[in-house]
């Protein structure tokens, strides 16, 4: 199996802060397969397979890559957590972990991977073809400034990537369209109430167009994805919804049990009498061209 984990220093802004292992756990156990629906729907598109060299920004503990290397693409996965890196290095090992540290996964046998921790730049690599497919499925759209790093983290990918290839950029869909919307503003409320930069805000409609024009990119295509949050408890949810940054502000703001309190009663409307928890959401995503 071609498989490596090179470490370098991150030089992009597109990153998010790094948390503790346990956290990074909750993300890789509980909240990532969330976007498994996203993940599909893309490779479908693309038509991901054999022949595809993809490069996932922001890869996290690594289940998007997994999927494009059981279509049989080449991999590469950039990220600047190093917990979420380990993770990812587990859930791609074809080894069934040595009773200690359990894998996540199966793995995918003999298949070429590579995972960096830095940024983009980072993965350029003279002996290996250049990408046709670039992925930043972190969604963006619903905090102040979010994709910010985004941007150039795009710039430093793109050349990386043969001409017209494709480019991945992810957001949230319509808050009426997104239950999960309305737990979020828990962060608005709690940041906005100490004048605290970070808080939750509605996704605009052309958010991921003007990150790929600003970047350099060429819009071409976009689509809507169903992806419902669905968990066994309110204590998965929290914690699932804990593990995506998304309201670390508020925690700064106030403090990690009051931020707790208020997801738990957030979420009072979608537990169901089995004592599941279930959001419908939308998710969108954009396929942009390099020059």
């Amino acid at each position: 199996m071609g498989h490596t984990l090179v470490r370098h220093h991150p030089v992009t802004a597109f990153a998010r802060p790094a948390g503790d292992p346990a956290r990074a756990r909750d993300w890789a156990e509980i909240q990532e397969r969330m976007l498994v629906p996203l993940y599909e729907a893309v490779y479908e598109h693309l038509e991901v397979g054999g022949r595809s060299r993809v490069l996932g920004l922001g890869c996290g503990s690594g289940l998007a890559l997994l999927m494009a290397a059981r279509r049989g693409a080449q991999v590469t996965g950039v990220d600047t957590d190093g917990a979420r890196l380990a993770l990812a290095r587990r859930r791609l090992s074809p080894d069934p972990g040595d009773g200690r540290h359990a894998s996540l996964g199966d793995g995918v046998p003999g298949a070429d991977i590579q995972l960096v921790e830095g940024g983009p730049g980072d993965a350029a690599d003279p002996a290996r073809a250049r990408f046709d497919v670039i992925t930043a499925f972190q969604p963006i759209g619903c905090t102040a400034g979010d994709s910010e790093g985004l941007v150039p983290a795009l710039e430093a990918a793109v050349p990386l990537a043969a001409r017209g290839s494709a480019v991945v950029l992810a957001g949230w869909g319509p808050p009426e369209r997104c239950a999960t919307a309305t737990v979020l503003r828990v962060a608005s409320r709690l940041t906005e109430r100490l004048r605290t930069a970070g808080g939750w805000r509605p996704p605009r409609r052309d958010d991921l167009e003007e990150v790929a024009t600003r970047a350099g990119l060429n819009p071409d295509g976009s689509g809507r994805v169903a992806c419902p949050f669905g968990y066994a408890d309110t204590d998965s949810a929290a914690r699932g919804l804990l593990s995506t940054g998304l309201f670390d502000a508020a925690i700064r703001a106030t403090d990690q049990k009051q931020v707790e309190k208020e997801i738990a009663e957030a979420l009072h409307p979608y537990v169901r009498s089995d004592g599941t928890v279930w959001m419908p959401n939308v998710f969108r995503y954009l396929i942009a061209r390099t020059p």
